[in-house]
């Protein structure tokens, strides 16, 4: 499992290198607000599936950094999501699939999950409107901040993380364009849960990324690079390499979408 930071900051660059493509090639050029929002928001979703690593709801310890980002109701949140992927693990396994005693890495970290729920929040988005945006806007948020603020969230205590993230959430729903921003949510959603398989694709475990279709007898084959290869979690690599990267993709791709004149000139100044 990556480092939540590395999974968070990578969710926001994919988003918005993903966001300079699609102007670039598609002509989709969202405005500022539509552009930090779903940054914001795929960051969020590039730790989610990370909850499904449940830990000790009621001393607040154990499971995965991102469970603990609303207290002890994200951590209860963790547990029913770890438990309910086991039960459709064993629910779905073949034979030569391998004994599970938790969930973690199964349900959630598959591609149809998080399509699925990617389509699922961008039409509860459309169909309910105000509350449902908030809410979603709200967990993402918090999400985000978990992940990318690690240390300073730790510190801060779950408290302060839910109280900037509703604050986050109400304005940032007062500043979207009504309607237009709704399926950019959902599409960030997706986008991000992806990326975080990427992520975990790299490092030893792999994932299980095309369940339930069966390969070699098994719905639950975890996809990765070979172990010569694979990236330590928390090693040299990820923290010297991996995150700095992600970090200058994100800057670069955010100038380029909101400020092509600026990266225009920066190049034909290059050039000349």
């Amino acid at each position: 499992m990556v480092m939540g930071p590395t999974h968070a900051v990578s969710g926001a660059a994919a988003w918005l290198a993903g966001c300079w493509a699609a102007g670039h090639w598609w002509h989709y050029h969202p405005g500022p607000v539509e552009l930090g929002v779903g940054a914001a928001v795929c960051a969020g979703a590039a730790l989610l599936p990370d909850l499904d690593l449940s830990g000790r709801v009621t001393a607040n310890k154990g499971g995965a950094t991102v469970a603990h980002t609303f207290g002890v109701v994200s951590l209860f949140f963790a547990e029913c999501v770890e438990k309910f992927s086991l039960g459709v693990y064993k629910l779905t396994r073949m034979k030569r699939d391998p004994q599970r005693h938790n969930g973690h890495r199964t349900l959630t970290h598959t591609w149809l999950f998080n399509i699925g729920l990617g389509f699922g929040v961008g039409a509860l988005c459309t169909r309910f409107g105000k509350w449902a945006v908030i809410g979603v806007l709200f967990v993402m948020f918090g999400l985000a901040i978990r992940g990318v603020l690690a240390e300073w969230a730790k510190k801060r205590g779950w408290l302060i993380t839910t109280l900037l993230s509703a604050a986050a959430a109400f304005v940032a729903y007062a500043l979207l364009p009504a309607g237009r921003g709704y399926p950019v949510i959902g599409a960030a959603i997706a986008a991000g849960g992806i990326v975080h398989t990427f992520g975990d694709m790299i490092t030893k475990a792999g994932c299980p990324i095309l369940w339930p279709l069966p390969t070699g007898r098994r719905t639950w084959r975890e996809f990765g690079i070979p172990d010569a290869i694979a990236v330590e979690v928390g090693g040299g690599v990820e923290r010297r390499l991996l995150l700095p990267l992600f970090v200058i993709v994100a800057i670069v791709a955010g100038i380029a979408v909101a400020a092509p004149d600026v990266v225009q000139r920066v190049v034909q100044a290059a050039l000349a």
